[in-house]
């Protein structure tokens, strides 16, 4: 089921901390991790609230619950608007405090994680990534290790469904994806976006297009969606992207970035009738990254000096926090194709 990825909890209020902590850890023991790896997590979460209270501005955290191969894992992101920092490294080090604190927080949160990256600037906060396993990984993980997809779709705040998703697939010859936004919010939005879903996990089409205008045929008694298909044939080493409606989508390379403009339309009510894949070469863009409208689309890569070289989930948060509406549902999808 297509749904959001991760669950917002607003941490800019100290009270709500214990009732964020409780609910974390009650995902956890629901994922079968044992006493000691329950621990280790809240010792995660108690750090992260702990440096938020002492440093940040609208601190928020997000969580998600997530399977690689049989291996179940709890991402959490913590992202505030504080001070930033000039040496993140540095920071690590146990003992090393800007406060008369002991000193040992980022770096409990580093030894305690399976997954530990941050990213931070001076003056515009700072993003923290954990992720912790429930079994010990015993290999690389991912649907191919020449693919590498990261998402974060939130829903609209009050809402226990989100209007957004995504699916991907692979066959080994080809990589496939939709990201999606159901028209509205909550569970019809949701049903919408499903729907899409259904159809597209079946669709054995080598063009984009002709995946839309099914999906265009089979929901028409939803809301609708706007919606983008990416397809990448690694014969052929190429893309192919069609999109109806305000999903915002960017191919980057190492030299900069290309947008790809959709075509008007709400795909199950109104879509045109002449439409054409867009192809693109991997030698000219390596990466994409595709935005709901919940996220305001004039975003800039740039802005973010040496993001590329982090974990791709740390590339949506930053994204998603300076650029989410937070009266909406959200997603960030962000994908890189490696070859040699």
């Amino acid at each position: 089921m297509a749904d959001a990825t991760h669950i917002s909890f607003p941490a800019s209020d100290r009270s709500y901390f214990s009732l964020l902590k409780k609910e974390i850890h009650s995902k956890a023991v629901e994922l079968g991790f044992t006493e000691q790896k329950a621990g280790e997590l809240d010792i995660v979460v108690s750090e992260m609230t702990s440096n938020l209270h002492k440093y940040a501005n609208d601190g928020e955290i997000l969580m998600g619950v997530f399977k690689e191969e049989n291996n179940g894992y709890i991402e959490i992101i913590c992202i505030d608007n504080g001070p930033g920092m000039a040496d993140a490294g540095k920071m690590l080090k146990d003992g090393y405090s800007t406060t008369n604190s002991m000193g040992h927080g980022l770096g409990s949160i580093k030894r305690f994680s399976d997954k530990f990256e941050i990213y931070s600037q001076k003056g515009w906060g700072t993003i923290l990534l954990s992720r912790i396993y429930k079994s010990p990984i015993t290999g690389k993980y991912g649907i191919a290790s020449k693919v590498d997809i990261k998402a974060l779709v939130v829903a609209k705040p009050g809402e226990r469904f989100s209007g957004d998703g995504y699916f991907i697939k692979y066959d080994g010859q080809q990589f496939k994806m939709l990201v999606a936004d159901g028209l509205g919010h909550g569970p019809e939005a949701n049903q919408a976006v499903n729907e899409a879903v259904s159809t597209f996990k079946d669709h054995t089409a080598n063009s984009v297009v002709d995946i839309l205008r099914d999906m265009h045929r089979d929901i028409r008694k939803t809301r609708g969606i706007v919606g983008t298909v990416v397809m990448f044939d690694f014969e052929k080493r190429a893309w192919k992207i069609a999109g109806i409606g305000n999903i915002s989508t960017k191919l980057l390379s190492s030299a900069g970035f290309k947008s790809y403009i959709s075509y008007n339309g709400i795909i199950g009510h109104n879509i045109p009738n002449t439409m054409h894949d867009q192809e693109l070469s991997y030698n000219d863009y390596q990466q994409i990254i595709l935005c709901s409208d919940g996220i305001r689309s004039r975003w800039d890569i740039s802005k973010y000096p040496g993001i590329t070289k982090c974990d791709l989930t740390l590339t949506a948060a930053a994204i998603y926090k300076d650029f989410a509406r937070r009266t909406d549902d959200m997603s960030v999808v962000v994908g890189k194709i490696q070859l040699r």
